[in-house]
């Protein structure tokens, strides 16, 4: 073989293996804020503790706020950024950070707020035949 091929093939096969590697690495299931512990990186699902106080502070530049996650444990989350626009209104929370002692880093926050198709009892809106009759 032609020392070119062979080192075509060696880079295609390096290339392929950090490609995988990293997808691997990227690919995360939600988990509960134990699980969370023993993680670098982690994605909890939950909801935001009302009862409990919240706020951004403009000395660290940080809101924070505690949420329950899916198997009832409560932590403090930290968010390194403004509250959303509609994080009262989310039905569920998605954070996605490092715990560190008791706290909850998130880097990242996303919002499952309730459809706009579904109307107060939860059903689909039905969409009405308009101008067929």
């Amino acid at each position: 073989m032609k020392p070119k091929l062979i080192i075509g093939i060696i880079a295609i096969v390096g290339f392929t293996s950090l490609l995988m590697y990293n997808f691997g690495n990227s690919i995360s299931t939600y988990v509960n804020f134990e699980q969370a512990a023993d993680m670098n990186s982690a994605h909890v699902v939950g909801t935001w503790d009302d009862s409990r106080d919240y706020g951004f502070s403009m000395e660290s530049k940080q809101f924070t706020f505690y949420m329950k996650d899916e198997a009832g444990n409560v932590r403090r989350v930290v968010y390194p950024k403004s509250k959303p626009n509609n994080f009262e209104q989310a039905d569920r929370l998605v954070v996605i950070g490092k715990i560190e002692g008791e706290v909850f880093y998130a880097d990242e926050m996303l919002m499952k707020c309730p459809s706009k198709y579904n109307n107060a009892d939860g059903a689909q809106f039905e969409k009405a035949n308009v101008g067929n009759s």
